[in-house]
C-alpha cells in the first residue's frame, strides 16, 4: 500500500513540474535579456563607487538540509553568474555521492524495500537486505554521478541550483520554479537551457539497474525508476530553497541564544 501511495504521489507531483516548468522557462528569459542590456550600459552611467555585485557562492557552513540531504550544489541568485570548471562539476558529483548522510538514507531505503516486498529477485533475509542496500546505494551514486559530473561536463551545463529567496516571488512561484531545476538549467554560458543531465543522467540510471534488478527490466519499470527519481530531485531542490528561510525562522533564535 505504502509503494502505491509513493508512486501516485510521484506521478502527480511529475506531471505538475513538468506543466510549471514552461511557464517559469518562459519567465526566465526575461529576466537574461535584462542582464544583458545592463552588462551592456555605458561604462560612464555606473557610478565610481559603486563595487560589482559578489558572484554567487554556496554557504559553506550549511552543507546540509536538516542535516541530512547534501547542499553542496546550492547558491543564491545573485551577482554575475561565473561557470564551473569541469573539475569543479565533478567534485560537486564526488561530494554528493559520498557525503555519510546519503549511506543511512540508502539503509533506508533498503529497509522500506525489504519491508514492502519490493525487488522480490533480491531475495529474504539479512542476504536480501545487504542486495537492496547496495542497490540502493548504487541508484543514488550513479544518478548523482551523472546528473552532477559527467553530463554536466559533456553538455556544457552548470548543475548547481540557484536559489531564488523571498525577494523574488510568492511561495507557490518558487516551489514550481525550485521544481521545474529538473526540466531547465543554465548553460556554462548563463543561458537557460533544456536539462539533458538531470533527464538523460537519470534515464541512464534507470537504464544500469536493469543489471541487477532482473525482474524489472520493462519498459514501464524503466520509466518508474526515471520519474521516481527525478520527483525525488526535484522534492530535494524544493527543500533547497526553503531552507534557509526555515533555518533562520526556527533555528537562528536557538544560535543566537548559545554563548
Amino acid at each position: 500500500m505504502m509503494v502505491l501511495l509513493w508512486k501516485c504521489a510521484a506521478r502527480c507531483f511529475f506531471t505538475l513540474l513538468l506543466a510549471s516548468s514552461c511557464s517559469i522557462f518562459a519567465q526566465d528569459s526575461p529576466v537574461a535579456s535584462a542582464e544583458e542590456a545592463a552588462s551592456s550600459a555605458p561604462a560612464d552611467l555606473i557610478q565610481p563607487d559603486q563595487s560589482p555585485p559578489p558572484a554567487p557562492k554556496a554557504d559553506a557552513s550549511d552543507k546540509r538540509v536538516f542535516g541530512v540531504l547534501p547542499n553542496y550544489r546550492t547558491v543564491d541568485q545573485n551577482g554575475p553568474y561565473q561557470p564551473l570548471s569541469a573539475k569543479e562539476k565533478l567534485t560537486i558529483a564526488t561530494k554528493d555521492t559520498i557525503d555519510y548522510p546519503l549511506f543511512f538514507v540508502g539503509a533506508g531505503l533498503a529497509g522500506l524495500a525489504q519491508l514492502t516486498d519490493q525487488h522480490t529477485s533480491l531475495g529474504e533475509g539479512l542476504k536480501g537486505y545487504g542486495l537492496r542496500y547496495a542497490t540502493s546505494y548504487s541508484d543514488q551514486a550513479i544518478g548523482n554521478m551523472m546528473t552532477e559530473g559527467l553530463l554536466p561536463v559533456l553538455f556544457r551545463e552548470d548543475p548547481r541550483y540557484f536559489r531564488q529567496g523571498p525577494s523574488r516571488g510568492g511561495v507557490w512561484w518558487r516551489i514550481g520554479y525550485a521544481g521545474s531545476r529538473i526540466f531547465v538549467t543554465k548553460t556554462d554560458t548563463g543561458a537557460n537551457t533544456f536539462n539533458f543531465s538531470e533527464v538523460l543522467g537519470n534515464g541512464i540510471a534507470a537504464g544500469v539497474g536493469n543489471a541487477y534488478y532482473t525482474n524489472e527490466r520493462t519498459l514501464g519499470d524503466n520509466f518508474q525508476r526515471l520519474y521516481v527519481a527525478l520527483a525525488t530531485d526535484a522534492f530535494s531542490q524544493v527543500l533547497k530553497e526553503f531552507w534557509p528561510d526555515i533555518k533562520q525562522k526556527y533555528f537562528s533564535h536557538h544560535q543566537k541564544t548559545q554563548p
